[in-house]
């Protein structure tokens, strides 16, 4: 006898930031429906509980990182992921979302039926395939590999006698006191990890091929600690705390995105500003105050060798760091930055094509990310495979010819949870039009034919690496990503009845 199909009304893949906020909002706004998240791993949190390396942290402000609806509480502009993974467990648990996850569930495949106007959902289990069948598709899943990271080829590292390792996964002991440290890389992985292991090692290195762009902040936010004090003075303006306190987090957020929106679009318009602004960020850092840790010449030095990038401003990502930590870290000679090119690893260190050597006990490959889109999950429609490639990402959020399925990619210049934030927006709107109109299919038929790009377009490694995988984008709404927030609740929040966009 054949068991039977479960059947349900939301399937969201991923327990990461996206599921839990897809899961909660969609819990709260349709306390009927049957909505399950499955998640291949045996515990929630997504990036936030698998990377483990010493400082891992945000990049972004934590109150735009937050979910607009469940701030995060404090001061904290940047914080670390032991408390980001603390803050996602609360929200979980005090959302009921605990209560959907179904872990140990590695989604495969999903084939749509358009007799059934049903999503079939196969996934890998412990006990085998099992599989599932939802009215709504939704991947929260990200875009890179949980279980690889990007391994370039390294010319003679099995000569290498000390230990290598990769970020994403950190061996719990890991010894590096009095060590002689490199760490490959340049990107926001280095930028942490150099300052937080700078006191314990003997020596630590960033080794890179090109500079980054690397702009300091402070660690508690300025707008938040002033605003919190005023807020707090105010209680017979506004007699409710809860009032009180939402009153002052919409300022901070709405102030921090402003500043997000504000840096981007200078950098874009007058580039050669943005560059001074960092520049002169980077030699102050450096020197202290009235030359206190250097000269000036001595940090326009090392500015111009190792923190003048060929590139223009958020062509690739900009780091942040924390009341200028890594800078600290190398007027205090615990850790350099040596720009230049791998000829070899030799058994106790790294040949440079200069000629010189870095001397390490332990080479730490902070190379970055592997692209693997909604989780690798391979979509089929009436059984027939659909290339992501050949789709035009709609509104940043559906894919042309690609029925009752949603995704979530937050931004690459801002806080991922703006965007994330937003497309749980869309998708309560979206489901309540069809609950009301009676519908059960929505499509998104594609009417472009401008130039396409890929969907997230930047010059970063990662993503050029990737870049003929990923579904396509246009260059105007609704089919444009312009990666700003002020424009996409614009192009987003509004009527879900648009023209590219049908029901059945």
């Amino acid at each position: 006898m054949t068991t039977p199909v479960e059947q349900v009304d939301v399937l969201i893949v991923g327990a990461g930031l996206s599921g839990i906020g897809a899961a909660a909002q969609l819990g709260a706004n349709f306390p009927d429906r049957k909505i399950v998240v499955l998640e291949s791993r045996q515990t929630n949190g997504g990036t936030w509980d698998l990377f483990k390396y010493p400082g891992i942290r945000s990049d972004s402000d934590m109150f735009t990182f937050g979910y607009k609806w469940d701030p995060w509480p404090g001061e904290q502009a940047l914080a670390d992921g032991r408390h980001i993974l603390s803050y996602l467990r609360k929200v979980a648990d005090k959302w009921n979302v605990d209560e959907k996850i179904r872990y140990g569930h590695k989604v495969v495949s999903a084939d749509w039926s358009s007799a059934d106007k049903r999503w079939t959902v196969t996934a890998e289990t412990a006990d085998g395939l099992t599989t599932i069948a939802t009215r709504f598709l939704w991947s929260c899943a990200g875009y890179y590999d949980y279980d690889h990271g990007h391994e370039p080829e390294f010319p003679g590292r099995a000569k290498f006698k000390g230990e290598f390792v990769f970020p994403q996964f950190w061996p719990e002991d890991l010894d590096y006191a009095g060590k002689n440290v490199v760490v490959i890389g340049s990107g926001a992985t280095a930028v942490t990890l150099i300052p937080n292991m700078a006191d314990e090692v003997g020596h630590i290195t960033m080794l890179q091929r090109t500079p980054t762009y690397i702009l300091s902040r402070p660690g508690k936010d300025l707008v938040a600690v002033g605003i919190g004090s005023t807020v707090g003075k105010l209680p017979k303006m506004v007699p409710f705390r809860n009032l009180r306190e939402r009153a002052g987090f919409e300022a901070v957020r709405w102030a921090n995105v402003m500043l997000q929106i504000s840096t981007f679009s200078l950098a874009r318009t007058q580039p050669d500003t943005v560059k001074k602004i960092i520049r002169e960020g980077i030699i102050r850092s450096l020197t202290g105050l009235r030359e206190k840790y250097m000269t000036r010449d001595e940090a326009i030095e090392i500015v111009e060798a190792h923190f003048t990038p060929p590139y223009q401003p958020w062509d690739q990502r900009l780091c942040f760091v924390p009341d200028g930590d890594l800078f600290k870290a190398i007027r205090t000679g615990k850790a350099s930055v040596v720009t230049d090119r791998i000829r070899t690893f030799v058994a106790d260190g790294i040949e440079l094509e200069s000629g010189d050597k870095l001397p390490a006990d332990i080479v730490i490959a902070a190379t970055g990310l592997k692209i693997k889109l909604f989780g690798g999950v391979q979509l089929h429609i009436d059984g027939k495979p659909v290339a992501a490639s050949d789709t035009l990402a709609y509104k940043g959020l559906a894919l042309s010819g690609i029925p009752n399925l949603l995704f979530t990619i937050g931004y690459t210049n801002a806080s991922w949870t703006l965007k994330a934030d937003l497309v749980i927006d869309y998708a309560v709107k979206l489901l309540k039009h069809m609950d009301k109109k009676g519908y059960e299919q929505f499509l998104v038929e594609r009417d472009y034919d401008g130039e396409v790009r890929p969907l997230m377009d930047m010059q970063s490694g990662y993503l050029q690496r990737a870049a003929a995988e990923m579904p396509r984008a246009g260059d105007r709404a609704p089919w444009g990503l312009k990666q700003n927030y002020l424009v996409d609740v614009k192009t987003i929040t509004g009527s879900v009845v648009d023209r590219p966009l049908t029901f059945a």
